[in-house]
């Protein structure tokens, strides 16, 4: 059995992750000049709010691969993707995203380390771990900011090329186990405001009850989202993981992470505000405007799984375009489904 290391803070970063989005195509480019257009028009204002000019971390989040994750879950249909970026815009706005949910706002939620940031897969994705049973509070909405604070510091952690993230689900130790609703709440959520976010969800040691909770909640999932979800996977032997990567407490790695708060905590805000600020500062070098991709000002393209560069051009043909879906910067549709 392989030694056990202890560490007290997350391991930091790696440099690059390997991207497995395929290139888009002629087409697919075409649809996101469309969305670019339609949020970078003159006059744009973001519908429903007295100011409704895009602020500038409005702008710094509607990045080149923001645009294609949205039209990815959109089914490539430019009328849905623009509706359900700007509902994600307000989303944030009305929320506190940028204001209200801070890490002093929802730091009483994490001193017993029940959510923690630990850890990346083989192709660099972060990992949040969810555990249950040290559920530490009864302020429903503060729970659920706090796991909406994790998911936005995650995307934080992400590599230049990866754009997904891990959740690994420990049921052990008598989990208190969340509400429906509660539940609900954080899937629609995920599928709603983070789509082509989740990688995967890991979920262990799963008893009776929740197993029958599981099953009310995954008519609620979209069926790509629920095709992520795997139950008691070897994360290590099926080669999701390195060893050193991944707790050994349930997931069979080498490493325990003990959940000293006055360790952890401050290590994780650190390295999270740092890098939001250089990736920031290397946006407003770059012109600061919509669609810049996330890869150059996080520091540079990705390999790709074969180890070459990527470069896909950000402004694309609209020529295969329908009429209707040139229009769509006029005309948002409605009815808007769900993907992650």
């Amino acid at each position: 059995m392989s030694d056990i290391t202890t560490l007290y803070t997350p391991p930091a970063p790696p440099a690059t992750g390997t991207s497995k989005i395929p290139e888009p195509t002629t087409e697919q480019q075409g649809k996101w000049t469309v969305v670019h257009a339609h949020f970078t028009k003159d006059g744009y204002a973001l519908p429903g709010f007295d100011n409704g000019n895009l602020t500038e971390q409005e702008k710094f989040w509607l990045s080149y691969e923001c645009l294609y994750r949205y039209l990815r879950a959109s089914k490539w249909v430019v009328p849905t993707c623009i509706q359900r970026l700007e509902q994600t815009l307000k989303w944030r706005r009305d929320y506190g995203l940028y204001d209200t949910i801070n890490a002093a706002h929802v730091e009483p939620e994490a001193v017993t380390g029940k959510q923690v940031l630990f850890g990346y897969d083989v192709t660099g994705k972060p990992s949040l771990y969810l555990l249950p049973s040290r559920q530490n509070t009864t302020d429903v909405v503060r729970q659920v900011q706090f796991t909406v604070w994790s998911l936005e510091r995650t995307i934080d952690l992400m590599p230049p090329g990866v754009e997904t993230l891990a959740l690994l689900i420990n049921f052990a130790d008598k989990a208190k186990n969340p509400s429906l609703g509660t539940a609900k709440q954080v899937l629609d959520i995920l599928q709603n405001h983070y789509p082509e976010r989740l990688g995967f969800a890991f979920i262990i040691n799963v008893p009776f009850l929740v197993h029958a909770f599981f099953k009310l909640i995954l008519p609620f999932v979209d069926p790509i989202t629920r095709n992520k979800i795997k139950f008691n996977p070897q994360v290590v032997q099926e080669g999701f993981y390195e060893p050193d990567m991944v707790t050994a407490a349930g997931w069979g790695g080498t490493v325990d992470l003990d959940y000293v708060h006055e360790k952890y905590w401050p290590s994780l805000v650190e390295t999270c505000e740092k890098r939001r600020e250089a990736w920031l500062a290397k946006w407003r070098e770059m012109g600061g405007t919509i669609g810049l991709k996330e890869v150059d000002y996080k520091g540079g393209a990705p390999p790709k799984e074969g180890g070459e560069k990527v470069d896909i051009p950000i402004v694309g043909d609209s020529q295969n375009l329908d009429e209707k879906e040139r229009s769509a910067v006029e005309q948002p549709a409605a009815g808007v489904p769900a993907n992650s």
